[in-house]
């Protein structure tokens, strides 16, 4: 009895204990709710509670862009589309389930989707075969190190397992790939493009399953003269350009921006762009609450540019017509391309900025013509004798001939040099003055006036050609670089060439001769269009541009807005020529359209000058001849000044044709009667065309 006593005792003692200590940790922490409630109470509520507003900044449509004449040329076409904000805290399984629901209901398309793409996100659907594709040891050794890690489980995921993507997985990965392509908070287009009016209705209807995800109108790029200058209005980029992306975002730029990709779009991005729309992300817990406008943005300012767009698509059709007809004549194979400048002389605005290549579309199985308006300043050629003005006037400039010189057109037979002579030697040897070298084209003048900048002259055959080369290429290649022969024309936009300077160091002295003709040294159809322009003026050589002004937005009803900046005219440099020595030139280049001895008196009809050009050249191996063309008109107060460049007209040892005058001839003529059928009111579209085709 004594024990079972004892032991009644010791039990109730133990249970004290515990509910002692039981009691002493309630108390602590009933203390400690008591202290965050009573201490920290209010600060801890406001940080569940608490929200952030975040500012962002939305695209705007870019500017409209307007011919001289004020017709639009690119315009916005509004468009519904779809977008994704991001939340703050990125959660890739909440993320990926968003994207499974949207792509329930709209239909994206895969084919941005890359190798390195799929790759991720098989390893996201399967992260249990992507864990088992690193070994212990391997986890051991990059320890820390999650990024190595994940190389190795992406270089181990093989193309069997990639075909196990459905057609389903892939138009997930689409739309998470753009879910996941910007920045937290920022709206990201996921499908602008063709979404329909069921997919825009059930987004919306279903917009509380879809966390991050809103609808919206967005816009795109409508050309309404199609493929008319297509290739110089430029593109767009949907997102920055990874090589410049640094550049754009301390700019401002988001990276789902658009973003001007080549030509004028690129050049004039500061302008058309526009200023963003801001609104304010409300966020709570890093999720967006309320997106709440702060201030209206404006579209980019517009765009007016210096071409004629009704002449420049007369003179595009004009270039298709004469390709196919000296094609079909010649059947030279090698004739694909042919170039049209046409500026004004005084102000260096370009009126048309015409090229078309002929070539093979591999999705249409057919040959067909593409805009290549650029080709006029990113391709250069051989132009033969139409820079026989600038040769004769370097021979003024430099002191090597006088003003009405006459000078011994024969054949030139310098030792070690193939014969030099003039298209007419066969008929003997005669003397010619500057203008009768300029009216019937002579080689041998221009060969001449070479030798004598160099210090020499032509007296007997086979006499060695002492000249040091080296100076002889440098001063006929600054006299020529005054006419913008050789340099940029300052043209406003990018990608502008200077054409190809023949290797002084590897030719003979008598390529010097050669250059004096335009054998030489390779320019483009724009710089030619400026050093006719610049004998047309009187001497000054005027930057050319293709932005005439720069105006801010219209309103609603299509009015154009005010002028915020007026391109002007500005002079580069005056040749250091006389004005009676570029009156000759003048007069000479009359000549060849009017004389009888002229090589270009097809012409006679009009009120022009200019000057004929035939280089001989090689192509594709192929010995071909390039056929060019400068002039301008009226001659005694000039309105427009045009360079005409078809390379590989025909082919060495075939019979010749004579596309350059031909293009010549329709050209101006369609300039004069646009002109004429605008003063009486009667311009429209199908009367150019129709008179084209007289």
């Amino acid at each position: 009895m004594g024990k079972n006593k004892k032991k009644k005792t010791h039990v109730p003692l133990r249970m004290n204990m515990l509910f002692f200590v039981v009691f002493i940790m309630f108390s602590m922490l009933i203390l400690r709710l008591g202290f965050v409630q009573i201490v920290n109470g209010e600060d801890a509520k406001r940080e569940i509670d608490r929200t952030e507003d975040v500012t962002v900044k939305t695209s705007v449509p870019r500017g409209l862009i307007y011919d001289r004449n004020y017709n639009p040329v690119v315009e916005n076409k509004p468009q519904k589309a779809i977008t994704y904000t991001a939340p703050k805290k990125f959660d890739a399984d909440k993320t990926l389930e968003t994207a499974r629901t949207l792509a329930k209901i709209i239909h994206q398309d895969t084919d941005k989707i890359t190798h390195r793409d799929k790759v991720d996100f098989w390893l996201l659907l399967n992260p249990e075969k992507a864990k088992a594709k690193v070994t212990k040891e391997e986890e051991e050794k990059y320890k820390g190190k999650q990024a190595e890690i994940y190389k190795l489980q992406r270089d181990r995921v093989t193309d069997e397992e990639l075909a196990t993507l459905t057609d389903e997985d892939l138009e997930v990965l689409a739309i998470y790939r753009e879910f996941t392509g910007g920045y937290a908070l920022d709206p990201q287009f996921v499908k602008n493009k063709d979404v329909t009016l069921e997919e825009y209705a059930e987004v919306n209807e279903h917009l509380g399953k879809l966390p991050g995800v809103d609808t919206t109108t967005d816009w795109e790029r409508v050309y309404k003269y199609e493929d008319t200058l297509r290739s110089i209005l430029g593109n767009i980029n949907q997102g920055l350009p990874v090589e410049k992306l640094d550049y754009y975002e301390a700019r401002g730029y988001s990276r789902n921006d658009r973003v001007g990709k080549s030509y004028i779009e690129l050049q004039y991005e500061d302008v058309l762009r526009g200023q963003k729309e801001k609104v304010k992300n409300i966020t709570k817990s890093g999720e967006v609450l309320e997106t709440v406008p702060v201030s209206e943005g404006e579209r980019g300012k517009d765009l007016i540019l210096t071409i004629d767009m009704d002449l420049q698509k007369a003179i595009d059709q004009i270039l298709e017509e004469e390709i196919l007809k000296t094609k079909a004549k010649s059947g030279t194979r090698l004739l694909d391309r042919a170039f049209v400048t046409m500026m004004d002389p005084y102000t260096g605005e370009i009126l048309a900025l015409s090229g078309k290549q002929y070539t093979y579309d591999e999705e249409e199985k057919k040959y067909t013509f593409k805009d290549f308006a650029s080709g006029n300043f990113t391709t250069a050629y051989v132009p033969g004798s139409s820079v026989k003005g600038a040769t004769v006037l370097t021979g003024y400039m430099s002191g090597a001939i006088r003003p009405g010189e006459p000078q011994l057109d024969t054949v030139i037979d310098l030792a070690g040099t193939p014969l030099k002579k003039s298209w007419f030697s066969n008929r003997g040897s005669m003397w010619l003055t500057d203008h009768q070298a300029i009216v019937r084209s002579s080689n041998a003048y221009m060969f001449r006036i070479a030798m004598k900048i160099g210090g020499t002259d032509y007296t007997r055959p086979k006499q060695k050609l002492n000249i040091d080369k080296y100076q002889v290429f440098n001063d006929l290649r600054y006299y020529f670089s005054q006419f913008g022969l050789g340099v940029r024309t300052g043209l406003d936009l990018p990608g502008e060439q200077i054409g190809f300077k023949g290797n002084v160091d590897t030719a003979p002295a008598g390529t010097t001769l050669d250059f004096a003709i335009g054998q030489f040294d390779s320019f483009t159809p724009l710089q030619l269009a400026q050093y006719v322009s610049t004998i047309a003026n009187g001497g000054y050589r005027m930057q050319t541009h293709i932005v005439k002004e720069i105006r801010d937005p219209g309103d609603e009803n299509g009015n154009l807005g005010p002028i915020v900046q007026e391109i002007k005219p500005k002079v580069l440099n005056r040749i250091d020529a006389s004005d009676s020595q570029i009156k000759r030139i003048q007069d000479a280049f009359w000549g060849v359209f009017h004389e009888a001895n002229g090589t270009g008196n097809v012409f006679k009809s009009f009120d022009a000058a200019g000057k004929t050009g035939t280089a001989e050249t090689f192509d594709d191996g192929t010995g071909v001849w390039n056929l060019s063309l400068v002039g301008y008109a009226p001659f005694k107060n000039p309105e427009v000044a045009m360079s005409i460049v078809v390379p590989s007209a025909y082919v060495q040892g075939v019979t010749g044709n004579n596309v350059n005058l031909d293009i010549g001839t329709r050209v101006l003529k369609a300039y004069f009667d646009l002109k004429e059928k605008r003063a009486k009111g009667t311009t429209n579209e199908e009367n150019v065309n129709e008179n084209d085709q007289e």
